[in-house]
């Protein structure tokens, strides 16, 4: 039994020796410490030894067997110790490589540019209203004083999606809107999509328009003027100046077209303004009585002017952009140069 004994002590070392994976820790488990294993044997040998040798034999048997287990957990640990420095160089980061970089995105130049008109604005008392794209003809273009047979209802020029609703071709009807649900003083602005149809470099079926109306007692043209200059000197630059020319608008009488003085060239000429010294922007206007009329306020009581403002127009004079069309196509090259 002794011999016995011996001989599996130095089979285990051996077996120890040649273990290197989980499964083979197992197979050792199960040869010598698992219920047919070798140990087992041997606890079952020594029913054929006398009773007087069975103690001291048994003992030996069961030193054998804690010196096994102790070999047994020896190995596992090792075993433990080689999976977790395996585990440590797969998940390795080698902190000298270039990072992952994860670009943030940025507002669109339109909503830059809407952004920073709404905030001058803001500054001098407007609120903000925003009226529905899908508009009926009586608040897009007959209580704004466009008569039947003017050019802008034909169906070339404006989307009809039934006889009387259309998508609005400009936010003017946001100001019909306002003037029915509140009585002056009236202060709003009215950003939006509007649509038409005309397409090429510097027109899109779909863009964007801000109008602007006042409504109060006493108001004259000379108040948009003023409030037109404070609002290109932060848009554009502090140097600069607007004159207004004689225009025509059914909603506004007189109506005006608003220049401003070439922040490019500082109104010497240059191929912005087209060496005039001045650029056109916007147009507006002291707001047509009819207009009044149609809303309920008594044009003899209060007077008002409107302004309508292409927001594609500021973004591209404002970045020098030279094609509308760079403005829809979503070109990553584009804009990203307007990220802050």
């Amino acid at each position: 039994m002794e011999q016995k004994i011996k001989a599996l002590r130095q089979q285990m070392e051996e077996r120890l020796s040649q273990v290197d994976n989980r499964d083979k820790l197992s197979a050792f488990w199960q040869d010598f410490l698992g219920k047919k294993g070798s140990i087992a044997d041997l606890m079952k040998g020594l029913g054929g030894v006398s009773k007087e040798d069975r103690p001291a034999l048994g003992k030996v048997i069961n030193e054998f067997k804690t010196q096994v287990e102790a070999r047994y957990k020896e190995q596992s640990e090792r075993m433990e110790q080689l999976e977790l420095a395996a585990r440590n160089r797969q998940e390795a980061v080698d902190i000298t490589l270039p990072a992952k970089k994860r670009e943030t995105g940025t507002l669109h130049p339109i909503t830059i540019v809407k952004n920073e008109i709404i905030n001058v604005f803001l500054g001098m008392g407007f609120e903000v209203f925003e009226g529905p794209e899908i508009e009926d003809d009586d608040h897009n273009f007959t209580r704004l004083n466009v008569a039947k047979d003017h050019p802008a209802r034909d169906m070339q020029d404006t989307f009809y999606i039934s006889d009387d609703i259309l998508l609005r071709t400009h936010t003017s009807p946001g100001q019909i809107r306002v003037m029915d649900r509140e009585k002056p003083p009236i202060k709003v602005l009215v950003p939006g999509r509007v649509f038409r149809s005309d397409s090429d470099a510097t027109h899109s079926p779909m863009f964007h328009q801000m109008e602007g109306l006042v409504v109060d007692k006493g108001i004259t043209l000379c108040d948009l003027q003023g409030m037109l200059d404070k609002f290109v000197k932060q848009i554009f630059d502090e140097n600069v100046h607007t004159r207004l020319r004689p225009s025509y608008f059914p909603f506004t009488e007189p109506s005006v077209e608003v220049d401003v003085s070439c922040f490019e060239c500082g109104g010497k000429g240059c191929g912005l303004c087209k060496h005039t010294g001045w650029i056109e922007v916007l147009g507006g206007g002291v707001v047509h009585q009819k207009v009044l009329r149609n809303c309920g306020i008594d044009p003899e009581v209060y007077s008002g002017f409107a302004l309508g403002i292409g927001i594609e127009r500021i973004t591209m004079l404002k970045y020098g952009i030279n094609n509308m069309g760079l403005l829809f196509e979503n070109d990553l090259r584009f804009l990203k140069q307007f990220r802050d």
